[in-house]
């Protein structure tokens, strides 16, 4: 079996439960694996591959993800969402909806940031959560992320409201919740999140594990539409597979490369027009 499923997550269950479960219910036996953690508390889209299709979840990190998140201002948590019970500290002023619509353009575009304490990130090889629960201070660096677009969608109560941001991969709502928090001279915590899309992956062609069948596997090749298309013949490709370097009209850059029996793989072409298959899909 090889390829993707698109996964609608329900909350309280981790990506890697999720993933366990999919392999369960479909009795999958070859290697399978999830693309962009989202935490137990957070649910939507999840993208699970199968096979080969796993050799692709590098390249598919640089695609775009849009989440739907609710902040609740006046407090945050140790964990900057609603998975813990320990306030970290709390703020008297909770922003209207004009300030926040007055300085939520600040936090558009490209800048580093800071994962939060309680994460997946790895710190000298052990994640910031186990550091952080054992009482250790973890070093956490910046790293650098973008958001492409943050919009306020309504306010939900007194001092929540819901928004949809747009971002790069690798980018945490939790550490966004706290940044723009921060801007507005307030403290907040994130106290739901949905995953709408990640790449062309979407929240509406997705399904919950018991509704999925082995029939709603999507081929390899969707998740790299956004590549343009090359085209070798099968003894081209031999000569690659062979270790030479085959001379193409394409401009430097990845392709989508194709034979006469389908995807094969991402080709890269170089400076010289000389062809090489770094990622193998067959």
């Amino acid at each position: 079996m090889n390829g993707f499923f698109c996964v609608n997550k329900e909350f309280g269950v981790s990506s890697a439960k999720a993933v366990w479960q999919l392999k369960k219910k479909l009795n999958i036996k070859d290697k399978i694996g999830h693309m962009g953690t989202l935490d137990p508390n957070a649910t939507g889209v999840l993208v699970v591959g199968v096979g080969r299709a796993n050799r692709l979840f590098d390249i598919m990190l640089q695609k775009r993800k849009t989440y739907v998140a609710t902040f609740s201002f006046g407090y945050e948590t140790a964990t900057l969402d609603s998975e813990s019970n320990v306030i970290v500290q709390r703020s008297e002023h909770i922003p209207t909806e004009e300030e926040i619509n007055a300085n939520i353009s600040k936090m558009i575009g490209k800048q580093e940031q800071i994962a939060p304490l309680y994460s997946a990130k790895s710190i000298n090889g052990t994640r910031a959560y186990m550091l952080a629960r054992s009482g250790k201070q973890a070093e956490i660096k910046p790293h650098n992320i973008e958001i492409y677009s943050f919009k306020l969608l309504e306010k939900i109560s007194d001092n929540s409201f819901s928004f949809e941001i747009e971002c790069s991969g690798g980018t945490y709502i939790r550490s966004i919740c706290r940044d723009f928090a921060k801007i507005l001279n307030s403290c907040a915590t994130m106290t739901a999140l949905k995953r709408t899309k990640c790449g062309d992956f979407l929240i509406e062609n997705s399904k919950k594990i018991e509704e999925i069948e082995e029939k709603d596997i999507i081929p390899n090749d969707f998740a790299i539409k956004f590549l343009d298309e090359i085209k070798l013949s099968t003894e081209q490709i031999q000569k690659i597979k062979n270790g030479l370097k085959i001379k193409v009209e394409q401009k430097t850059g990845k392709y989508r490369l194709y034979d006469e029996s389908g995807l094969v793989g991402i080709c890269f072409v170089d400076e010289n027009g000389l062809a090489s298959i770094p990622t193998w899909l067959i």
